[in-house]
């Protein structure tokens, strides 16, 4: 089996929870690849790059995405698109939403609200992903309205997530049919992701058999 961790914004393909991931598999599960692809890029091109590794990889294992915060909204669309499984950890479902207070900061700095130039670099990510208003028009363009494959999609969310509305993620996936498990306290780090990962992997392999 192929997985392919899918990181957040502010994160890169050295991931704290990638690297454990890859780790974990190398001592325990031989038998799975882990890929830790830098997506630092606009949307559009993450898109495409996730969608030709997928399709490469599908050609020779199953493949399986593992998507954290924007990773998780990213691991939903190439759901939606290609068919293939996914396991999310607190996913982002409005990027269009919660990204817009870059634009909103970089406009309240300006003397005048006449709007920014497309190519306006608004926040530049930890990974060197600069963001501008074509990247949030893009997520706007592609927002998540439907699940498409329920049976191959499931959800781990922390309610004590600080940074994203872990009730707005439960109620999103749980109507559209996909497989939620809440858990009380955590972070949006998952910083106990290491003690979780025999379970992470447990429902990575049964996605694997969807």
């Amino acid at each position: 089996m192929n997985l392919i961790y899918i990181h957040g914004l502010d994160s890169d393909a050295n991931s704290t929870k990638g690297r454990l991931l890859e780790d974990y598999c190398h001592q325990h599960h031989s038998d799975i690849n882990v890929y830790r692809p830098n997506l630092n890029s606009a949307p559009e091109q993450v898109f495409e790059q996730l969608v030709k590794l997928v399709t490469e990889l599908n050609k020779g294992a199953k493949t399986v995405l593992i998507g954290s915060s924007l990773g998780g909204y990213f691991s939903t669309l190439i759901s939606n698109h290609l068919g293939c499984p996914a396991l999310l950890l607190n996913p982002s479902t409005q990027p269009h939403i919660t990204l817009q207070r870059f634009y909103n900061a970089s406009i309240s700095n300006r003397d005048s609200s006449d709007g920014l130039p497309n190519n306006k670099v608004l926040h530049t990510t930890a990974g060197g992903w600069n963001i501008t208003p074509s990247d949030l028009q893009w997520f706007a363009e592609h927002q998540l309205l439907a699940v498409n494959y329920p049976d191959k999609v499931a959800v781990l969310l922390k309610k004590g997530d600080e940074l994203l509305n872990s009730e707005l993620s439960k109620a999103f996936y749980r109507s559209q049919g996909a497989s939620v498990t809440v858990q009380a306290g955590g972070d949006h780090r998952f910083s106990d992701f290491d003690k979780q990962l025999p379970m992470v992997i447990d429902m990575l392999q049964d996605l694997g058999r969807v």
